[in-house]
Formats: structure tokens, sequence, C-alpha cells
């Protein structure tokens, strides 16, 4: 070999070895890396069953098993427009790159997946491919239902197939290049979806393994509540640590003792996400409330039980944007404490004290407390904003308090307003948001 064969195939080898190297540092960790533990195929594993339905149901019909695990994996409300037929499509997410529209998962062989084989549908939920070939965008949480086990994903499928077909064709995507480039997803896929199933840990426990198997798989909690890396997958480097999604505060749900879970009792875990309320900590809304009425709340109590035992081992990650702690009940009148925007006390005032009082606890109902809320003490405000906005629709428990939304009844101003009074009243430190801040909110969230 010549010197310059020799020189060039140095350099080629040094620019795999870097791009393997950037690939490797910008994909980081999986989702399960930190647990440490020997893993083994899930057939070899004789201590539990992590995958599949709670005992009830293990005799139930297949399609009773795929309804259970559709509803853990919360299919239904990313697949379903308000006021349209469940699973038809049709929702709207808005991108900063345009807005990306859910499919029709009903079985309509025209506008559906009524055509979709088995390998079919395994390819679209654990490999984020098509029935046409073509490439899913990431929005659909494939590269979290990759750990599903196949016969997990057929059962959803028989469940799918059982409903009525629903004629709906959902709106083009209107996203700008070079996002609208499907084509270009089987290099990211590539790179940020393993591809693999979920393998148990011999070293932890039959309940730790049901609780990885659901929050990682099933319930796809990462999506959420972990940051995003250069690519725009998942950074498990900060796991659980807290995120904006869909233009709301997805909050730190790692052990970290000041801004996670770390300090939350386990009965209180339990009930936020059975009943979306846990007394000192506030009421899930927004996205995490539409999880709890529609996936967590259909749950069995010892599914719940693993999802609180597993993310107990969650290692600790701080959040350095959120004081360490909650802010104290508030003055019981108005005329103390503090008042941080007069225009904001009065909107206050006119639309909010009758129902959360001026000391935060609420005459009406605990599900309105918002002493010792995460929302009210995070000094970007970005869900009081959002749930001013958008309000809150609970469906449970059965007598849950919803909030109407003001966003059509106050102008951007008066809504950042009374935002930067709530936080500053009832948190540890006040927002400074504007109405520019609003106005962008007001575009961030689903259609």
């Amino acid at each position: 070999m010549s010197g310059k064969m020799r020189i060039l195939a140095s350099l080629v080898m040094i620019a795999i070895v870097a791009v393997a190297l950037g690939i490797w540092i910008i994909r980081g960790p999986g989702p399960l890396d930190f647990a440490g533990g020997t893993k083994v195929a899930l057939a070899d594993y004789r201590a539990g069953k992590p995958a599949g339905v709670p005992a009830k149901l293990e005799k139930a019909s297949l399609v009773e098993r795929g309804e259970y695990l559709a509803k853990a994996a919360d299919c239904m409300v990313c697949h379903t427009k308000p006021g349209e037929k469940e699973y038809s499509g049709g929702l709207g997410f808005k991108l900063p790159f345009g807005t990306l529209y859910s499919t029709n998962i009903t079985p309509d062989k025209d506008t559906g997946i009524g055509n979709y084989s088995d390998q079919d549908f395994l390819d679209a939920v654990q490999r984020g491919k098509r029935h046409d070939g073509a490439r899913l965008y990431p929005a659909m949480p494939y590269t979290s239902y990759t750990y599903m086990t196949d016969e997990d994903v057929l059962a959803v499928k028989a469940y799918l197939f059982s409903l009525p077909a629903v004629r709906a064709k959902p709106p083009e995507n209107t996203l700008s290049f070079p996002f609208n480039q499907r084509w270009a997803m089987m290099f990211w896929s590539a790179v940020f979806n393993p591809d693999t199933r979920f393998t148990p840990d011999t070293s932890k426990s039959p309940e730790w393994n049901r609780g990885a198997y659901l929050t990682e798989a099933l319930a796809h909690c990462g999506e959420c509540h972990t940051p995003r890396n250069l690519g725009f997958a998942l950074d498990n480097r900060k796991k659980f640590a807290g995120a904006i999604t869909a233009g709301w505060r997805a909050f730190n749900i790692s052990s970290d003792k000041a801004t996670g879970l770390g300090n939350w009792r386990d009965e209180d875990l339990i009930s936020y996400l059975s009943l979306g309320h846990a007394p000192g900590h506030g009421s899930a809304s927004g996205p995490m409330g539409e999880a709890v009425d529609h996936s967590f709340s259909q749950f069995a109590p010892e599914d719940i039980s693993s999802i609180v035992a597993y993310l107990r081992s969650v290692p600790p990650v701080p959040s350095p944007d959120l004081p360490a702690g909650t802010a104290p009940v508030a003055p019981a009148s108005h005329k103390d404490g503090v008042t941080a925007d007069a225009r904001g006390k009065k909107v206050f005032a006119g639309a909010c004290v009758s129902c959360h009082g001026w000391s935060g606890a609420s005459p009406v109902s605990p599900m309105a407390t918002l002493t010792g809320t995460w929302a009210v003490n995070d000094p970007a405000a970005i869900n009081v904003a959002q749930i001013v906005l958008s309000g809150t629709r609970r469906h449970t428990p059965d007598d849950a308090l919803s909030m109407p939304a003001f966003g059509n009844a106050y102008t951007d101003d008066e809504i950042a307003a009374v935002a930067n009074y709530v936080t500053a009243r009832f948190g540890t430190k006040g927002s400074k948001l504007t109405a520019k801040d609003v106005a962008e909110l007001r575009e961030q969230t689903a259609e």
C-alpha cells in the first residue's frame, strides 16, 4: 500500500471513529442502564412476569387483555381529537416547526389500520414504520414502545380491531423543511431507537421489574419527564429530571428530595397516580391530568405500587431552576402577604378566589388547593398560565373538581398578571411572565 493510501485509510478510520464517538455521546445511556444489574431474556426470567396484564386478567380474553394494555399505553388520548370518535386521530401537536396530526388507529381499511397485518403493527409500534413503509415521527413514542413484548403489542392490536371502524382522515401535517422529510427518520431511528424488547434485571425484585416495564415501555413516562438531547431523543443522563412538553412543564419525577419525588410518601404517589391528587402536593392537570383519567386510574393497584417502587430507584437529578421546597400557606386575608401585581390580584379576586381562597387552601375542594403544588412554586409559571388558559377537565375520581378555561375571557396581559400574582403569593418566588410569553404558550397547546 502506498503512503498516500495509508494516509487516506487512516483518515477514513479516524472519521469513522469520530462519527461513532459522536453518536455514542449524543445517544447516551438507555433508560434502564442506571440499574446496572444482570439482564436476562424475558423467557429466561423465573422470578415473576414483568410484562403482560395483572394476575386478575391472566385468564381474560385477548381483547380484554389488549384493552388493559392499550389504556396502560395511553393510546386513546393522543389518537382522539376532542369531540370526535375515540381512536380516530386528528389531534394536532403544535411544534416549533409546524403541526403534526395523530393518525386514525381504528380498523377502518381506508383511513385507519384495518389493512395492518400482525407484522405491520409490530413494525409501527416497536420500530416506527408504517404499513406503506413510510417512517413515523417520534411523537409516536415507539422508542419507548419498542420495549413492549410482541405478545402485548398484538394484544393491543386485537383490542383496537374489536372497535368500530371509523372513516376519518386526519389533516395533512404542516411541518416545514427539513422536518417534513419522513425518509430522514430512518437515520434518526437507526441512532435513537434500540429496537429491543424489555429484559428483566435479576438483581432487582419482581415488583421493580414490573414497575420498570410499565414505566418505561407502556406508560412511556420518560417521553414527557426526561429532557431531550441535541438529536431530540431522550437524554437519560438527566433521566426524569423534567421537561417542557406540548407547552406544559412535566416536573421532575426522579428521587431527588428537593425538586423530585424523594420526599413524597408512597401513599402520596399512589394517590396522585390513581386519582390525580395527593394532599400537600396538588392535583394533576393538562397532559398529566389526561394520563391519570384515561390511563393510570385504570391500572390495577399492584401495578401502581410497582411503578412507585421503580420510581424510588431512579437516581436523583436536581432541577436547578426550581426552589428547594414549596411555600407554606399564604395569609387568610388578601390585605396580608405579597401583592406583586395589582392587576393580577384584581383578576384573581374576580375569577379565582372563590375556589382557591386567599390562603391557597381551597374552601371548596382539596383538588383546588394551591399550597404545596409545584405549579405555583415554578418561577416560570408555565403550568399556572396554561391552566388559566385551558382550564382542567378531570374525570377521576367521579366527584373530581374541574376548572373552566379563561383563555377567551382574559387578555394575554391579564393572564400574565394573574400568573405572576399567584406565583408570588402562593409560591416561593414570583414569576415575570409577559403577554408575549402567554401568547407563545397559547400557540404550543395541542389543537
